[in-house]
């Protein structure tokens, strides 16, 4: 495997993981290379990587030698405790040292007592961690990892070492050597060896052969594997550029991008063209794998004729993943005909039953929540929209008690975990997320709840509608039964959905369903600055600034420079917050970046605030990602087997080597993560707006700066100001605040329902 050397620093703007002194990194000046030689030493420790450069910086324990040395190149996928043949060369770097340039490496067996210890209780092992693999060394001495390989059943004369626990190294160590022929067929084709236990984990002893037949599958099926690595592959195997099938799975592959950016279809003319640029193809080769894909019913080309009343942006054909297709239909339809069942008739007076709720919650209601009550009445599908301080909760309080005073059934549910939490405690009722009510089943990857088993439910009153996608709004509607009445709660001027589709706007703008929009700032609200200012950002005004000194729920802290930014919002974090307000630093004050790069982005942020918030303990790296127990950390995409979802927020409680697990809390539960899919999770004490839809926290810290130009737009500093409950402080220049406030455009997703629904 060879390792060409970067021309420049790929982490410096997003990973503020640059190697300290005397530890090379790409691009470094050196004076010129010695002979190419090779060393054998114990791997100490992971200092830097970078997946996409593939560069890393290590530090070895080589024979002979007192002080690890520092080496450089691709070395992707090794882990601490491995014993490493390295080839290459010495180089005298100007600024960092001696340094040895990898030039390629192999895993070879310890050979050495105490490398075969340090490589046993490493982790990499399952089943055997620290104290165990010195029993072992102790046992067997330097043959320890031929009885392993060879005689496992002498394991048995080790005390600790039971049936059980042989039955687990023995299946972890011919996994291991079936990982590794997996992880060199990966090297050798310039892919990253942290790869091989994905890849051999989605299928298992034929993947190899898996990939061969088809690399493309792995941008599919393997999380992590873009198209462009899987491409690599392919190209590197013999697949010619102007291959049917590449070209197939580059046109698949610019679809998911656009469903990635929230978009249900691609006009054709925009996916060609992009594809064209990515393939470096024809148009006719593009169009001709488009019209394949139809024909076999991977994708679903529609024109503009399949819409009975089509508006200007509907006038091309749209090029859908057949799934999401399937999905938008079916919103369309099952919506329609919900809205057109007869209801089950409720006899109620709606006057006097305003009035008696308002009397048992001691309030009076505005004219438009009067209104939105009276609507609710008689209406099988009502969305609610409005912002904070307008009365939602007490709307769907005085609901739920006129609703349950008629004995109807009633369900409650939102997106996420914190939504539901809070949903359930502004209302008293139980509320649950959409997954658990749903029932969704990790064997089936599908929902239990469905037509032929409906939600046993005369009302469904979902929450934080402006989070919801078209697939999952798919999956509500199949599962509720046709008498069933739905509220549709939400703030349409939030960031639309994370995944494709603008549900909530789409239905409003329809006008096929009743909308009450809920305008009115109530009294108690006005006293907040943050209610105060999210709706004068929302107007497009910028937002009022408590008097110097004043003790308020609302600050800007004007600094110019990124520099400037980090150093306010790291002792913000730390110490000004927690000492004047009483706010834990970690549990409850979320920090919230308009987007990942830069050096107040999240991932530079997240870097910074875990050294600064929490900077030791037990910790494990795996690749270019270190955890320490006590880390604040997110999951990032939906795990149904382990049943959490994208956006759910832990803390990191504890690493156990010897099963190599990590462990979760996440609302007092606790989750186990195998190592190999701790790509899943990241830092979370800084995190994008985007993520934290959904969620309130006590305190949110939001750095704004002109680095972050593209996204600074109102609607997203709406709802990152829109998430603070008790404290909401912006540090940075008053131009990038400016410009977020002003910037009303939002970039409109290709989506048909509105028009399917006009139909």
């Amino acid at each position: 495997m060879s390792a060409s050397r970067p021309s420049s620093v790929h982490a410096a703007d997003g990973g503020g993981l640059l190697p300290t002194a005397r530890e090379g990194r790409p691009g470094s000046r050196e004076a010129p290379a010695r002979p190419t030689l090779t060393l054998e030493g114990s791997l100490e420790r992971v200092t830097y990587a970078n997946e996409e450069a593939a560069w890393s910086v290590v530090r070895v324990v080589v024979s002979g030698s007192k002080e690890p040395i520092t080496a450089v190149g691709n070395l992707l996928g090794v882990q601490p405790g491995e014993s490493l043949r390295l080839t290459g060369q010495w180089v005298q770097d100007r600024k960092y040292g001696e340094q040895f340039r990898v030039v390629s490496f192999a895993t070879v067996k310890p050979a050495t007592l105490v490398g075969i210890e340090k490589y046993l209780g490493s982790g990499l092992v399952k089943g055997v961690g620290p104290a165990m693999a010195r029993r072992l060394v102790e046992h067997f001495g330097l043959e320890t990892l031929d009885i392993i390989d060879s005689k496992p059943e002498r394991l048995a004369e080790v005390k600790g070492f039971g049936e059980k626990r042989r039955k687990l190294l023995r299946e972890t160590w011919a996994e291991q050597r079936d990982i590794r022929q997996v992880m060199v067929f990966l090297q050798s084709h310039e892919v990253p060896a942290s790869f091989a236990v994905k890849v051999y984990k989605q299928y298992g002893a034929r993947a190899i052969d898996v990939v061969r037949d088809n690399p493309y599958r792995l941008a599919i099926d393997v999380y992590g594997i873009g198209f462009r690595t899987a491409d690599r592959i392919a190209q590197s195997l013999g697949v010619p550029s102007d291959s049917p099938k590449r070209a197939e799975a580059g046109v698949l592959h610019v679809l998911r991008e656009f469903s990635e950016d929230g978009h249900l279809y691609a006009p054709r003319e925009k996916l060609t063209a992009r594809t064209v640029e990515l393939l470096d193809v024809t148009p006719p080769l593009v169009e001709a794998a488009i019209t394949r894909l139809d024909a076999a019913e991977y994708i679903t080309v529609e024109g503009a004729s399949a819409l009975a009343h089509p508006r200007p942006e509907d006038a091309c054909e749209a090029v859908y993943l057949r799934a999401l297709h399937v999905s938008e239909l079916g919103v369309a339809n099952l919506l329609k005909a919900l809205h057109a069942w007869s209801a089950r008739p409720l006899e109620v007076d709606v006057e006097r039953a305003i009035a008696w709720a308002e009397g048992r919650q001691g309030l009076s209601l505005a004219p438009e929540q009067k209104e939105a009550v009276r609507q609710a009445m008689v209406s099988k599908v009502l969305v609610i929209t409005g912002g904070p301080g307008t009365g939602k909760t007490t709307l769907v309080n005085i609901l739920l008690s006129i609703l349950e005073k008629k004995e109807r059934r009633i369900l409650l549910s939102a997106p996420t975990g914190r939504a539901a939490k809070r949903l359930g405690e502004t209302t008293g009722r139980e509320a649950e997320t959409l997954h658990r009510l749903l029932e969704y089943n990790p064997r089936t990857h599908g929902f239990l709840r469905d037509r032929n088993n409906p939600l046993q439910a005369d009302v469904l009153v979902l929450d934080e509608v402006s989070m919801v996608d078209t697939v999952l709004m798919l999956n509500v509607l199949k599962a509720l039964p046709p008498h069933c009445q739905l509220l549709l709660v939400g703030d349409v001027d939030q960031l639309p959905s994370v995944g494709p589709g603008s549900v909530l706007q789409d239905i409003i703008a329809s006008g096929h369903v009743p909308v009450v929009r809920l305008k009115h700032i109530f009294r108690q609200a006005q006293a907040s600055l943050i209610i105060t200012n999210a709706h004068r950002i929302n107007q497009g005004e910028l937002p009022q600034e408590p008097p110097a000194d004043a003790l308020a729920d609302f600050y800007f802290i004007e600094k110019e420079e990124p520099e400037a930014i980090l150093a306010a919002l790291k002792t913000l974090v730390k110490e000004r917050i927690p000492r004047r307000f009483g706010l834990h630093p970690v549990d409850e004050v979320q920090v919230l970046v308009p987007m990942n790069r830069g050096l107040i982005g999240t991932a530079n942020l997240n870097t910074a605030l875990q050294e600064h918030l929490n900077p030791s303990g037990e910790e494990l790296t795996r690749g270019n990602r270190m955890f320490r127990v006590g880390d604040k950390v997110m999951q990032v995409r939906n795990n149904y087997e382990l049943g959490v979802f994208n956006g759910d927020i832990g803390r990191v409680e504890s690493l156990d080597r010897e099963e190599q697990a990590l462990v979760v809390r996440y609302d007092g539960r606790p989750v186990a993560y195998a190592w190999a899919d701790l790509d899943e999770l990241v830092l979370a004490y800084a995190t994008s707006v985007h993520k934290s839809q959904g969620s309130e926290y006590p305190c949110v810290v939001l750095p704004l700066h002109t680095q972050h130009y593209t996204l600074l737009q109102r609607n997203l500093l709406y709802t990152g100001v829109t998430r603070g409950r008790k404290l909401v402080v912006l540090v940075g220049s008053r131009k990038a605040l400016g410009i977020a406030v002003r910037n009303g455009e939002t970039q409109k997703r290709f989506t048909r329902l509105a028009a399917r629904l006009r139909d």
